[in-house]
């Protein structure tokens, strides 16, 4: 094939921009997966440093899994340092305490192989789920999809992607979309399940799929006007008769899978069940939350903070925390309330609801831990991928978050013994800041951040 020497506007058009469209352009062939290689060479790379320098989450999936299905001979397989932080190991009873039990199948993987290679191999089938959520994109999302998916995770979860299991969920909730965009509900329903089964978050975008799925119905009450408070009788009555259409199937097969799920593993085992639930409720603010740096900056003002370390993380103690954690739950009421009218009025599509949902689960959560921005890249990449007002955010984003994690804690804590004096708040303010206008931004649409089309290749065609 021959360069060509001219794009259509005139100018010539180099061999490294040629190739550079490409790459974006490709759907199949070698070259449409050079990004990936290079970045999971990258990544892997990265992860096997990183765990020189930080302890990995990875090595906690291993205890759990070792704990559940070897009980006391865990002592004896892994050091024992390493499983102080379950309470009481107990073979086929030992349950994870921050996560859903059916993380279980996701942490057991990995056992298939020698106990000093388990990072590695768990690295390497993150790397398959890495390459599944790029493949989907390659198929199903706009151009440059998957190059914009790589770089992301490059830019903002270098030390992440692959020592955490939150692509697992992700690559779930990206199924679903896909699935629910080619009215494929029951497959979308059931992806969805399994994600909140492995991570709890993915349980806030269950409404707005049984709502996309009644929109796509004939039959189904859309207001024609804004919704004040004296058409709000009216418009609630309609909604309550058009109730008799809707398909109430799937959503129930979502809810007696998730609860059967569960019930199974209460049954089985008595304790343990719903760790996860509890674990959240009585956790305090992780000091990367916007909630933390609510309490930092009412520190400024005279008002007493505390740092401590448990639940596995860096925490923020205040007097004035339970207010602030009350102050989120109203502001994640009124975000679900408005997302929820704005799909049911068409102002949102369903995509663009998951996205925006999942902005305002992490603004408003207790943790905001580097591994969030999984949950959001790939539902970016497929939906926004030409818009670069909403990349330039989200940019400043994921260079904040690398050098939150693994700089911060990994490299200068490693240095110094402490990172907190070393402008880490600061960073912190700033990171969230910007997630926070990300957020409102995309809620309300500003500078079209909701706008969505394939990257720029040039005009030569794609």
């Amino acid at each position: 094939m021959r360069t060509p020497s001219r794009s259509c506007g005139g100018s010539r058009q180099t061999p490294r921009n040629y190739f550079a469209h490409q790459v974006i352009s490709a759907r199949k062939g070698i070259i449409a997966y050079l990004p990936l290689i290079m970045a999971v060479g990258v990544l892997l790379t990265a992860t096997m440093v990183g765990a020189y320098f930080v302890i990995p989450d990875v090595l906690n999936y291993q205890c759990y899994a070792t704990a559940f299905w070897f009980g006391a001979q865990t002592s004896q397989l892994l050091p024992a340092s390493q499983c102080q932080f379950i309470p009481q190991i107990s073979q086929y009873h030992t349950l994870p305490l921050e996560y859903p039990p059916l993380t279980l199948f996701i942490f057991s993987l990995p056992l298939l192989v020698p106990v000093v290679n388990y990072t590695l191999m768990f690295a390497l089938f993150m790397a398959v789920i890495v390459s599944f959520i790029y493949w989907l994109l390659l198929k199903y999302g706009p151009h440059g999809a998957g190059v914009i998916f790589a770089a992301c995770l490059l830019v903002g979860c270098l030390a992440t992607t692959l020592a955490r299991f939150d692509m697992f969920p992700a690559a779930l909730t990206l199924l679903c979309v896909i699935w629910a965009e080619r009215k494929h509900w029951t497959l979308a329903y059931g992806a969805l399940a399994l994600g909140v089964l492995t991570k709890l978050y993915p349980i806030v975008l269950f409404p707005l799929l049984f709502l996309a799925e009644q929109r796509d119905r004939v039959g189904f009450f859309i207001p024609d006007q804004s919704i004040m408070l004296k058409t709000a009788p009216t418009v609630f009555l309609h909604s309550v008769r058009s109730m008799r259409s809707w398909c109430w199937k799937n959503g129930l097969m979502f809810i007696g899978l998730v609860l059967g799920v569960t019930a199974c593993f209460g049954v089985l085992i008595s304790k343990g069940a719903f760790n996860s639930l509890s674990y959240l409720y009585f956790r305090p603010f992780q000091v990367e939350s916007i909630g933390s740096v609510l309490l930092w900056l009412a520190s400024l003002l005279g008002v007493p903070v505390e740092r401590k370390n448990s639940f596995g993380s860096l925490n923020t103690l205040s007097p004035i925390a339970g207010g602030v954690s009350q102050f989120l739950v109203i502001l994640l009421c009124m975000g679900y309330i408005f997302i929820v009218i704005q799909q049911w009025k068409g102002k949102m599509n369903f995509v663009q609801a998951f996205l925006a949902m999942l902005l305002v689960l992490v603004s408003t959560s207790k943790v905001f831990s580097p591994e969030y921005l999984l949950w959001l890249i790939p539902l970016l990449a497929y939906s926004a991928t030409g818009n670069r007002k909403l990349w330039l955010y989200w940019g400043g984003i994921s260079i904040l978050t690398t050098l939150i994690y693994p700089i911060y804690y990994g490299v200068i804590a490693n240095l110094n013994g402490s990172f907190l004096d070393s402008g880490f708040l600061p960073v912190i303010l700033l990171r969230d800041g910007l997630f926070v206008l990300l957020t409102i931004g995309y809620l309300f649409n500003f500078l079209n951040l909701r706008e969505s089309s394939d990257l720029p290749s040039g005009c030569c065609g794609s």
